[in-house]
């Protein structure tokens, strides 16, 4: 019975997130929308969903999230070494996921090269075709039909002109030394979080789980500078899901204390 309950409010909660985040949903959208949360248990307050052109897409987070709720027993990740190329930048991955002991693993392939991806991302393609991989792979697992907001390559903005490429800012080329990566990432960092208005300790906690450490001094240089791009993207793209993401790191400081 409780889990009925809390099923019921979850609903509820995501349609208002939902509609407070992108506006009125038509009758699909909603009945979707509806459906995944019952059968998932997705949170739209954590970044589980995004909509995108009025259809839904999940994320990266979520899919995990919902391994976890199932007891996902583990998952296997290689290279698929026949299909990488470094020097181009071309990466792919073949994951493995295992629902129980006794599961012989839902396999799911992931790729990504300059063309597929965000120039802002360039240099991330091969975390970016991991994290491809393993969603595919999460997806067929649990049988979620909707596509993961990572595979979506049609999003890749076109690779900039040899004339914008000189606008861009250098890139940093001193070390960690425990300044996040240096000061023209951190100073990046800093403006990105003024011109969307974003919560310091918010973004500094995603950073932190993004990167992977203990904490964000520990990260490496490229470790930031492929955070920042991520930021970026992200903020330019969909503000509202990114703060839906940083809010979940509220979330968790709140039942903490």
């Amino acid at each position: 019975m409780g889990s009925i309950h809390y099923t019921t409010r979850l609903v509820k909660r995501n349609f208002e997130l939902a509609t407070k985040f992108w506006g009125s949903l038509s009758d699909t959208t909603s009945e979707t929308l509806s459906g995944l949360t019952k059968r998932y248990k997705l949170v739209v307050s954590a970044g589980d969903l995004i909509l995108l052109d009025g259809k839904w897409y999940v994320t990266h987070s979520g899919l995990l999230a919902v391994a976890r709720r199932k007891h996902c027993t583990g998952m296997q990740v290689r290279p698929a070494i026949e299909f990488c190329n470094p020097v181009a930048s071309r990466w792919a991955f073949e994951a493995t996921v295992y629902k129980s002991r006794a599961c012989r693993g839902f396999v799911g392939y992931g790729d990504a090269d300059p063309s597929n991806v965000s120039p802002l991302v360039h240099g991330a393609e091969m975390r970016v075709a991991e994290t491809r991989a393993v969603n595919r792979a999460l997806r067929k697992a649990y049988g979620i039909g909707i596509c993961s907001v990572e595979e979506i390559g049609s999003f890749a903005e076109p690779v900039p002109s040899a004339r914008e490429a000189k606008k861009l800012p250098p890139q940093p080329v001193n070390g960690n030394n425990g300044n996040y990566g240096g000061p023209k990432v951190r100073d990046r960092l800093c403006q990105l979080i003024r011109q969307h208005q974003l919560d310091a300790n918010l973004v500094k906690s995603y950073a932190v789980d993004f990167c992977g450490t203990k904490t964000l001094r520990e990260a490496s240089r490229e470790q930031v500078e492929s955070f920042v791009a991520h930021l970026a993207d992200w903020a330019e793209k969909d503000r509202n899901a990114l703060l839906c993401q940083l809010n979940s790191y509220l979330e968790g400081k709140e039942g903490a204390a």
